[in-house]
């Protein structure tokens, strides 16, 4: 039966539930509640040769990075085999940062390895020099264990000396363990639905519709490319510090469209810094695609096809392709999200009926860890949402997550039950989203009071320098974080990036920034409730 519109769409699906289905058991089977709560995992499946078939609805810079992960391990290993599966977190080897621990199994048909299907899930510590493993660190090895691609399961048979010394690296053993296991689950379930595919399909029709969707998420990509007029756009924004020191490091951005095909040209970024917000190229790539693929229909689907009439330049010894071993532990979360702010806005220059006005542009990053009543250790990790920016067709939303970051909130509930924690705070920042014909999103507060005596750190952006507007509009209220002692009822303001020792009463509040606001205002706008 040939390929037709009918059969490439059945097959879209087919592919995507096994991500999906993946997706849904690592989350129930999951320890920590930033992975069972906050869905801070990814999933995905891959050819033989390691290009991306289908995704589940999960984290961008994670999907985007991971093919980067499978092609590490094939290159790793010359004995793949049934019942294999690979771990690894090394940055520099694929990887986003080193609490994101990525799983590869090889899924196997005739003989030979037809597929890979792969998982990433950020795991809440893997050592470092501060609980969380996102601390204000000047080198990769001072953010936690450096997993190279090594095989924890092998012909079936788990590896248990890697599995323990993964787990002796954490303030939390059993949690990752679990969160490891949970994995592990995911990867039985992708691999025995992905084989029933192939037996009631067959392995030839199943790969001949893996081209086909490939092929066809090139063409529409491409499509979209074409519409955007030839040309160069321009644009840089900043950087707020390395957390070793408050400056401007710069995020340039060249996009050049010439017909069906864009390059995307970092030169003139800032060099590689000495702090942690340094990004290595798979994050950039990854960042620049989701925008790209921002400006196509809905409907194609998210595969490698996606990715290659893009070509994304990242000069080397810079802040956006550093040198091992510099120390990359917020490239993912912040310099992540300020690539996305500077493609966009230089794609804002060539779309202006399209593009959005910068969303926060941070992920208000959250890292506590300390002992609890009954003595042992816990470790916390979460991102906070914040204001969208206002588009052409609207009002941003409010107290969202935006851009590369895809996760739900912590709910107080579950978030109290697990720590020594009380949420005395969670609300809107009202009148924090820029002013504009279309307002710009309002940011969040929330606070924090600890039961318990712990160490916080702080790794977020937009501090400074607001999320802008576009059009006309305004920017966007920038973000604030503020420590409030018991001891004396005083209020310390806290610097974007910040390790801070609390004592049991003290309160953090972090505010989060809100979203640029779109076009002039003609009249004065009701706030939304």
């Amino acid at each position: 039966m040939p390929v037709d519109a009918i059969s490439l769409e059945v097959f879209k699906n087919l592919f995507a539930s096994v991500a999906e289905e993946m997706g849904v058991t690592l989350q129930r089977a999951a320890f920590s509640p930033n992975i069972r709560e906050r869905l801070d995992f990814s999933c995905a499946m891959f050819t033989g040769d390691g290009r991306m078939v289908a995704q589940a609805a999960h984290i961008p810079v994670h999907l985007g990075s991971m093919g980067a992960s499978v092609r590490a391990a094939m290159d790793a290993f010359d004995d793949i085999l049934p019942g294999d599966v690979i771990v690894l977190n090394d940055p520099y080897r694929g990887g986003t940062h080193l609490p994101d621990v990525t799983m590869i199994s090889p899924v196997f048909a005739g003989g030979e390895i037809a597929y890979f299907i792969a998982s990433r899930a950020h795991h809440a510590d893997v050592g470092g020099m501060s609980p969380g493993s996102l601390p204000l660190s000047t080198e990769l090895y001072q953010e936690g264990i450096i997993i190279p691609p090594v095989k924890l399961i092998l012909s079936g048979w788990l590896n248990d000396g890697v599995l323990d010394l993964i787990a002796a690296n954490s303030r939390a053993p059993q949690e990752r363990i679990g969160d490891l296991e949970a994995q592990l689950a995911a990867h039985r379930i992708g691999a025995n639905r992905l084989l029933d595919i192939l037996v009631e399909q067959s392995v030839e029709r199943a790969a001949e519709h893996a081209e086909a969707l490939i092929d066809y998420a090139r063409a529409m990509t491409e499509s979209a490319i074409a519409r955007i007029p030839d040309g160069e756009y321009r644009f840089t924004d900043y950087l707020e510090g390395d957390g070793q020191a408050d400056f401007d490091i710069a995020i340039h951005v060249t996009a050049r469209v010439t017909g069906a095909s864009l390059t995307v040209d970092f030169t003139g970024s800032a060099a590689q810094v000495a702090g942690n917000v340094n990004a290595v190229a798979a994050i950039v790539r990854s960042a620049t695609w989701y925008c790209v693929r921002l400006l196509a229909d809905d409907e194609i689907p998210v595969n490698d096809g996606c990715y290659q009439p893009v070509t994304v330049i990242t000069p080397p010894h810079s802040v956006v392709n550093p040198d091992f071993p510099a120390a990359v532990a917020v490239g993912n979360t912040e310099t992540g999200q300020r690539v996305v702010d500077a493609v966009l806005g230089a794609l804002s220059q060539a779309h202006p009926d399209i593009i959005p006005a910068a969303s926060q542009g941070t992920m208000n990053n959250l890292t506590i860890g300390g002992a609890g009543v009954d003595g042992q250790p816990f470790v916390y990790y979460e991102t906070i949402g914040g204001g969208c920016g206002a588009s052409p067709s609207g009002d941003g939303l409010s107290g969202r997550h935006s851009h590369m970051t895809n996760t739900l909130n912590t709910p107080v509930e579950a978030l109290e039950n697990a720590l020594p924690l009380r949420v005395t705070a969670y609300a809107l920042r009202d009148e924090s989203g820029g002013a504009g014909r279309h307002r710009g999103g309002d940011g969040i507060v929330r606070r924090y009071q600890f039961l318990r005596p712990a160490n916080v750190t702080i790794n977020s952006e937009r501090r400074r320098r607001s999320p802008y507007g576009l059009g006309g509009g305004a920017d966007g209220k920038s973000g604030r974080n503020t420590v409030t002692r018991e001891r004396d009822g005083k209020t310390e303001t806290l610097g974007a990036k910040q390790n801070v020792r609390v004592a049991a009463g003290d309160q953090l509040t972090i505010e989060t920034p809100g979203g640029g606001g779109w076009g002039k205002p003609t009249k004065a706008k009701a706030r939304r409730r």
